[in-house]
């Protein structure tokens, strides 16, 4: 394999990309706990419980996320630099490194989208719970 300086340099317009997409999911969520918090007389003790509980989760998905991509994005920096420095060796070292951490974080992104449908159905519940008692 021959790696030239502008293949790691692909990646860059991807990443921040993804980086926009955690973000957004970020202030999403941060969104859904104000309002969660502002309607709280309004719910059930146990369907807050069982929101906060996986808002939480979601919250540390979301960092873990945001963690292995900018680890992504610094092996992808570091593949250039040393392909910059005629060292093909360690730049396709530190590309692999880089691709490796960004399948970690999109499976993490994917766990974290799994985790934002079961908040969905825990709301429905509570909707449901709610229209039965007005019947």
């Amino acid at each position: 394999m021959n790696l030239n300086i502008t293949d790691p340099a692909i990646m860059f317009s991807g990443i921040s990309l993804l980086f926009l997409a955690y973000t957004n999911r970020y202030l999403a969520l941060a969104s859904v706990v104000r309002t969660l918090n502002s309607e709280i007389r309004n719910q059930d003790g146990l369907n807050r419980a069982r929101q906060i509980q996986n808002m939480h989760l979601r919250i540390n998905l979301i960092k873990y996320m945001q963690t292995f991509a900018v680890i992504s994005f610094l092996f992808c920096v570091f593949a250039m630099l040393t392909l910059f420095w005629q060292n093909q060796f360690l730049g396709e070292i530190f590309f692999i490194m880089s691709l490796v951490t960004m399948i970690i974080s999109l499976l993490i992104s994917l766990t974290e989208i799994l985790k934002s449908g079961e908040s969905l159905k825990i709301e429905f519940e509570r909707t449901k719970v709610h229209d039965l008692k007005n019947e």
